[in-house]
């Protein structure tokens, strides 16, 4: 049994590896809800949507998120009727029956782990999605000058390019772990922390009580992929993220954020010769290539992950 902790598009590729060589039912995704957010209304989970879209078939294969063969007509009219400034966030034709369908469950008193499981169940998702909590945390974003924005504003509206200051987690300390997920780390035979963002998509997950000393309780049977390759976020904003808040954007600087909660950092081959920082800031380091450029790449890279289980 493998429980993922998980979070945009290089969790759900992660996962999607992971299944392809296990069979998808013995997985369990707990995913970020910190990018969580209400937009025109409707309730909208980023990370959650792109896993059950990614293990359903049905994500966009060239941005790794957001619907294949979408159509943009609603928010073409909302962008003509704003003067564009209501469309900022792209939701798509059919990805809006995600968000109507979710927000009306929600408004019917229903978890967000239940209908999250009725999604994933449309499309024929046999790994278990669970998010992080069923209540609300919003990640909100320090930017230089003092002005704090929630995260989708700093991602999106602000194309991530403004200087970050500080990152919190509002509403985590109230915040319950979602129905199953501290059964489903401690009943692991290996938890895998995905190659996500630290900050934004891991970090979230492990700040609800309970789940990062769940993790941590179970560290020698817990391996992380870093990242960060070479010194640099495969995509996204992950590496300016690490500095601009004083860590080190390098397999060793997400190794020093890591190392209580995991034992193994599985590196690029690209940082081999960072193996033995990695190894002094407290984790186990395995050299492998961790580019999932496709489907060969992908198997390989979750095999060497199940490997440390042995």
């Amino acid at each position: 049994m493998i429980t993922a902790i998980a979070g945009g598009v290089g969790g759900s590729r992660m996962l999607r590896a992971l299944t392809g060589v296990v069979p998808p039912e013995r997985v369990t995704a707990v995913v970020n809800t910190g990018d969580d957010v209400v937009l025109h209304g409707l309730h909208v989970s980023p990370d959650l949507d792109t896993v059950v879209y990614t293990l359903g078939g049905a994500a966009n294969p060239e941005t790794g998120w957001g619907r294949a063969g979408e159509t943009w007509e609603a928010m073409g009219e909302l962008r003509a009727l704003s003067a564009g400034r209501l469309a900022w966030f792209n939701l798509g034709d059919r990805d809006l029956g995600t968000h109507l369908y979710r927000t009306s469950r929600l408004g019917e008193g229903a978890g967000l782990s239940e209908v999250t499981a009725e999604i994933a169940r449309r499309w024929g998702v046999t790994t278990r999605v669970l998010p992080m909590s069923d209540d609300r945390v919003e990640t909100r974003v320090g930017l230089a000058g003092g002005r704090e924005v929630g995260f989708q504003e700093y991602f999106v509206g602000l194309r991530h390019e403004v200087e970050v200051e500080q990152v919190r987690f509002d509403g985590v300390e109230a915040a319950r772990p979602a129905p199953g997920v501290l059964e489903a780390i401690a009943g692991a035979d290996l938890v895998v922390v995905c190659p996500s963002n630290p900050v934004v998509s891991v970090a979230p997950v492990l700040a609800v009580p309970g789940v990062g000393d769940a993790v941590a309780d179970r560290r020698e049977r817990v391996v992380a992929v870093s990242p960060i390759v070479a010194g640099a976020a495969l995509r996204g904003p992950a590496d300016r993220l690490l500095t601009e808040l004083g860590n080190e954007a390098s397999a060793v600087g997400v190794a020093r954020l890591w190392a209580p909660f995991a034992g193994t950092l599985v590196v690029d081959v690209a940082d081999a010769g960072l193996a033995a920082e990695v190894e002094a800031a407290g984790m186990r380091c395995v050299v492998a290539p961790s580019i999932m450029s496709g489907p060969a790449e992908s198997a390989a890279l979750a095999r060497v992950v199940l490997a440390t289980a042995s």
